[in-house]
């Protein structure tokens, strides 16, 4: 039966409902970083907008998606104006759709025989716009609307391929993409799972929300990265095709992902689509398609741009990889810091090139907005291409008994009452001594950070938990030789070596043990700073909520998260163990070196007249946060500090691509510090 053609009045009836969708999750995606469906939903839903308002033109308003760049720049970042709008790209679902894009756009070039086109991966991030000055990095700022962005420039400083200074001394806006490595979408997500906050859907999200940061300090913890890929005054570089401009900026510093291809030939096109199609999983970094350009940048120019989007380039999106799953059992997990989470566990499935079976439902809040109920068929796919997701129920196959899933309200492992803590998705449990929490905790207070107990690792405790050799932090001290030579691989070499690891540690200064003991919100550096300021971990444990708050940048969530863990009695018994084997207590460490600043560790050079400070000042500031400073340039030095009439250091730091940084900046990082 041939499929009834809508009319106005259907038309109507549809686009307002649907226009209203569209700027709804557009506004959790561009704004609020945290989206409630998938891409390829929302692409759906746009591309059926796109179909109404091409066949009623007359239904299309000013606030449409369609005539819409991005979003909006509601934020506390200060505002930039592009004065070449960023665009967005249009895109297609299928090589036959790419293919019609590029029959429409060589009809429209009927002088050129054969157009070329540059082949890009579509990286999974936001946009970024960098102006430089002279070779100088001035302002950074993120697309916004298209036409007005926010400035993001201090958080740009902190990513580590950004020069901050070109090999030449150019006056040009580069533009490209920031995005999060699968590896630190991992971690962060694992973090702030742990921590009682709402993960990031997907790494571009992750990204985005870095980057907006109104702290560079959060910005820089996140290990944000770039590909550049786009000059709109390419005059300036000297360069007449995509290809060559991509060259240009990696000479320059840049960082310019290396798989671009310049093709000519529709199976040219098909081959590299194949080709990272099947690689995308393997890639450290999220894609999420392939950007088609025309080569031959006059070419771009001539072509245009409409009000959205440039008629030069076109993106390929990925078809979404799904499978259907039914979920068997929802597993509850309690973490070290007592974060209890759910896990879906389902019928395997092949998923993205691996066998998936289990997926993080993350919180309760999670779970009740989803509505999974044991026996659901679900429909399951990878977050960012890495971590297993529930897209959504299948409702048409829910068994007819179902029951909405019950969240517990007691802890799976010690039983204790679980509670919502203010202004948190989390579920905890609160009791320190919960055997689930010890044995994790226990790999985090022998870890390199907290007491460093050196061949400590989860495998080792895991078999002493097991044999019941320990069951709190203070049974690490009073493990004998018998018993470490019954754990497997252990001889006489390495238990003696082990037993000296754990003696050194009793004679750490107290932060270590501050920080190992895992309290919320104690981080190594809030950690070394309490300690040093009261002294000692008793004068800690009596300290009031509002003493600790007291301490210069602690705040009161971690003076309230610190008073609350010494208030529990089962905490102040195991401190008394801790110190009735030994374990130090006091802070002993010298002050001159912050092992926690983001500079220690680094090698740096310092040149040229300093107006602000003196050279030994510099020089001072930096060995006591953990620097080293150095008096020539090489390609070891992570970055130069450079006054007035900076000289051949200079000139060698620009030839190495080294980050060079101007007094103010360097001004502004040491406030960052304190």
């Amino acid at each position: 039966m041939a499929k009834q053609p809508v009319t106005l009045a259907d038309a109507q009836k549809e686009i307002g409902p649907l226009r209203q969708q569209l700027i709804q999750w557009g506004k959790e995606y561009y704004e609020q970083d945290q989206p409630t469906v998938e891409d390829y939903v929302y692409d759906r839903q746009y591309q059926r907008l796109v179909q109404l308002e091409t066949e009623f033109p007359e239904l299309i308003t000013p606030d449409s998606p369609t005539q819409r760049v991005g979003g909006q720049t509601d934020t506390q970042l200060a505002k930039v104006t592009h004065e070449i709008p960023m665009l967005s790209m249009g895109d297609v679902f299928s090589v036959e759709e790419l293919q019609d894009f590029n029959v429409r756009q060589q009809d429209g070039l009927p002088e050129i025989d054969q157009l070329a086109y540059d082949l890009e991966l579509k990286i999974d991030g936001l946009s970024l716009s960098l102006v430089y000055e002279n070779g100088r990095l001035v302002q950074a700022s993120t697309r916004g609307n298209g036409v007005i962005g926010e400035d993001v420039t201090a958080n740009a400083m902190t990513i580590k391929d950004i020069p901050h200074q070109l090999s030449e001394p150019l006056s040009v806006e580069f533009r490209g993409e920031c995005y999060m490595p699968k590896a630190s979408f991992v971690k962060l997500n694992e973090a702030r799972e742990a921590n009682g906050q709402p993960v990031f859907a997907n790494p571009r999200n992750a990204a985005a929300g870095s980057l907006r940061q109104l702290d560079p300090q959060v910005t820089a913890q996140r290990e944000l990265a770039t590909f550049m890929y786009y000059v709109p005054e390419y005059e300036k570089l000297g360069v007449t095709t995509q290809d060559e401009a991509l060259k240009r900026m990696a000479e320059l510093g840049f960082q310019v992902n290396p798989h671009h291809r310049t093709v000519t030939s529709t199976a040219e096109l098909v081959q590299y689509i194949n080709e990272y199609t099947a690689q995308r999983d393997d890639l450290a970094y999220g894609i999420d398609g392939i950007v088609e350009k025309v080569n031959d940048l006059a070419t771009q120019t001539a072509l245009g741009n409409t009000v959205k989007v440039p008629r030069w380039e076109i993106a390929y999106k990925f078809p979404p990889e799904e499978q259907s799953t039914v979920v068997r059992e929802i597993e509850w997990t309690v973490g070290r810091t007592g974060n209890v989470t759910p896990t879906a566990v389902m019928d395997p499935v092949q998923l993205a090139g691996t066998t998936v079976s289990r997926a993080s439902l993350h919180n309760p809040d999670y779970l009740r907005q989803k509505d999974i109920r044991l026996g659901d068929t679900v429909l399951l796919h990878k977050a960012g291409d890495i971590i297993p997701e529930i897209s959504r129920v299948i409702l048409a196959k829910r068994p007819a008994d179902s029951q909405p899933y019950q969240i517990p309200t007691e802890c799976p492992v010690c039983g204790s009452r679980l509670v919502h803590l203010d202004g948190e998705v989390a579920l905890r449990c609160v009791n320190p001594m919960c055997p689930a929490q010890i044995k994790e905790g226990l790999a985090h207070f022998a870890s390199r950070n907290a007491m460093n107990i050196d061949g400590l690792g989860p495998k080792i405790i895991e078999q002493l938990w097991n044999k019941k050799y320990v069951s709190d932090f203070a049974d690490l001290y009073r493990l004998t030789a018998d018993q470490l030579l019954t754990l497997d691989k252990f001889g006489e070499k390495s238990t003696a070596k082990l037993l000296t690891a754990i003696d050194n540690s009793r004679h750490n200064s107290v932060e270590r043990l501050l920080f190992g003991l895992g309290i919320r919100h104690v981080g190594a550096k809030v950690a070394r700073l309490i300690a040093e300021h009261f002294g000692s971990l008793p004068a800690v444990m009596q300290a009031s909520a509002d003493e600790i708050s007291a301490v210069a940048t602690i705040g009161p969530t971690i003076g309230d998260s610190v008073a609350t863990y010494f208030a529990n009695a089962q905490v102040q018994q195991l401190i008394q163990e801790l110190q009735a084997v030994g374990v130090n207590m006091d802070y002993t460490a010298s002050p001159a070196v912050d092992t926690t600043s983001e500079w220690n560790g680094q090698r740096v050079v310092l040149t040229g007249k300093l107006a602000m400070f003196t050279r030994n000042e510099a020089k001072e500031w930096l060995e006591a946060h953990g620097a080293t400073v150095t008096g020539s340039v090489s390609k070891k030095t992570d970055v130069l500090i450079a006054g007035e009439k900076a000289g051949s250091k200079l000139q060698k730091a620009q030839q190495l691509g080294i980050p060079i940084w101007n007094e103010q900046q360097f001004d502004q990082a040491m406030k960052e510090e304190q």
